[in-house]
């Protein structure tokens, strides 16, 4: 079997590989887009039923196209799917979508990227493959819970129906933790465990927001970032126990008996849930909102730190030329997770792949 050559190869087509492939269109290269995922927008189209975006649809667009949804409201899951259809259909963008990237290694001058579907020699990759990679982290300590006992992780988790009756332990208090925790406490007695996170200063939703937004915005953009010694002291802390409450407050996990502990779960005794402080937790249901495992052991090169995280500067890999990231979390700043934080990153990747890349004739973007 031949090896098809392209100048780059993004893999993954959400809304970073997205942005990137916008960008780089824009400067005349030839790339692919590479997606495990048939359709443009299934991972978004995956998660919990009543997820919403966290910042307003007018923050939420990406470059040479706003997000179709009322200013301030914010979109759910399936609005932003929908969306990165849109956008990529919009902007003709070359995605290959039902084809997984099995091995990436270094091949002569340039990149091998073996797929299902066939392998390409590429000049420069990008690797788009979500903020936190691609497996869902659940300690090894969960086999030991009692198998009657149903256990979901966040990924899984669609809605309270799902569960069994009886109580529900929740593990991992960021925000998505706090969200699910406080959706299924309307039904079940509920216990959410895991350390404080703390949580933005105004609520979402209200009206006052409007006026603080922009300036959280600001804060997210430049404030929080690789260039400031507070951003740099944050990034290993979101990174590493996820960011704060962002929605759902204190305050309102406490309204629904939302039981909140601090402590961890360790354990097991029992078939049953162990904190920290040697409390077992008699439950029914366990929900797994312990994020993301970076996996990157298909990426056949020394690029991975002791961290698990890629040794990169704002995408660009340090002993790699050639080699970028797009859409990992606090990838440039604390915006790089959120979806209007995509463009300006991938802005970043496609100007330092023109300036050590010649680029060919290709199709630029329609205009808007």
């Amino acid at each position: 079997m031949t090896t098809e050559r392209v100048e780059t190869v993004i893999i993954g087509a959400g809304q970073a590989g997205l942005a990137t492939g916008y960008h780089l269109a824009r400067r005349g290269h030839e790339f692919v887009l590479l997606d495990a995922s048939q359709r443009i927008g299934d991972n978004w189209r995956s998660h919990w039923d009543s997820l919403r975006l966290y910042s307003p649809a007018r923050y939420d667009g990406l470059p040479g196209m706003r997000f179709p949804a009322p200013g301030w409201s914010f979109p759910g899951k399936d609005q932003v799917a929908d969306f990165l259809e849109a956008y990529a259909e919009r902007f003709r963008l070359p995605v290959r979508g039902g084809t997984r990237v099995s091995r990436l290694t270094r091949d002569g001058t340039g990149y091998l990227v073996l797929t299902d579907h066939g392998d390409l020699h590429a000049d420069n990759v990008v690797v788009a493959t979500g903020t936190f990679g691609r497996g869902p982290y659940i300690p090894p300590f969960a086999k030991q819970v009692d198998p009657r006992v149903r256990q979901l992780h966040s990924c899984a988790y669609k809605n309270a129906d799902q569960l069994l009756d009886g109580p529900v332990l929740v593990v991992g208090a960021s925000h998505s933790g706090a969200d699910v925790a406080y959706e299924v406490a309307e039904r079940h007695a509920t216990v959410l465990c895991g350390r404080a996170t703390g949580q933005i200063p105004v609520r979402l939703e209200a009206r006052t927001t409007r006026t603080v937004f922009p300036v959280l915005w600001q804060l997210a953009n430049h404030v929080l970032s690789n260039a400031t010694p507070v951003g740099r002291k944050m990034k290993p802390e979101v990174r590493m126990h996820g960011g704060p409450l962002l929605r759902v407050r204190a305050a309102d996990l406490e309204a629904r008996g939302v039981e909140r502990v601090t402590e961890r779960m360790t354990g097991v005794r029992d078939g049953m849930p162990l904190l920290a402080d040697g409390r077992v937790v008699e439950v029914s249901n366990v929900v797994w909102c312990t994020g993301f495992r970076q996996d990157f052991g298909w990426i056949d090169l020394p690029v991975i730190g002791a961290d698990g995280w890629p040794v990169e500067h704002n995408g660009v890999a340090l002993d790699a030329p050639g080699l970028y990231f797009a859409g990992l979390s606090f990838q440039r700043a604390f915006s790089s997770m959120l979806i209007g934080g995509a463009g300006r990153d991938a802005e970043i990747v496609a100007k330092h792949i023109t300036a050590r890349t010649h680029a060919v004739p290709h199709r630029t973007p329609a205009t808007v």
